[in-house]
């Protein structure tokens, strides 16, 4: 019982300075402070356990990538976070931390977080943004490469490919648009 007294004391000074750091933070507003460290520490911990899998693996890290995998790392990165955060086909995924709000453009979507507090509304936050998932896509791929190179190219080379495939219909769209006078993408 001492053991657990001694956490409790100890404990306790932390958890005021943390609120007092959310109030002085938020300025009213509901933050999920503690949600996101709780994002931050499982980011940090599977990196930490990727890399010590490299380690013990024996592989050996690249000197340096080669520009032309940098770059199909570079827009697949951005694909596949835009097609996880954006896409209706992917909704499910997203579902259970957003609500549906809306197109917000071709083939994508609005979606709101669900939930206003904790965790929960860290994770929604995380899986509605593009950006904030291009960190942890980024991140899959590097330690993805690091490990088996040919996979990896292959499929980051699927959502490079994807990309430019995207780029090529909105220039077709305004091409025809431009022709027609006619406005918007066809949708199919």
């Amino acid at each position: 019982m001492a053991i657990a007294d001694d956490v409790q004391r100890i404990g306790a000074p932390v958890r005021r300075w943390a609120r007092a750091q959310q109030h002085a933070y938020s300025h009213g507003e509901d933050r999920p402070l503690g949600g996101f460290l709780g994002a931050m520490s499982v980011y940090t911990t599977v990196v930490a356990a990727a890399a010590a899998a490299v380690r013990a693996s024996g592989r050996p890290l690249p000197d340096r990538i080669p520009l032309g995998d940098a770059v199909l790392l570079t827009v697949g990165t951005f694909r596949l976070a835009r097609r996880i955060a954006k896409d209706p086909v992917t909704s499910p995924l997203r579902a259970p931390f957003a609500s549906f709000g809306g197109a917000s453009g071709e083939a994508e979507l609005a979606e709101g977080v669900r939930v206003e507090h904790g965790w929960k509304h860290a994770v929604g936050e995380l899986v509605t943004c593009p950006f904030c998932l291009a960190q942890w896509v980024g991140t899959g791929f590097v330690l993805s490469y690091v490990a088996a190179p040919r996979a990896t190219r292959l499929a980051a080379l699927t959502m490079t490919a994807v990309a430019g495939s995207d780029v090529l219909q909105f220039a077709y769209d305004a091409v025809q648009s431009a022709g027609t006078g006619g406005g918007g993408q066809d949708g199919g």
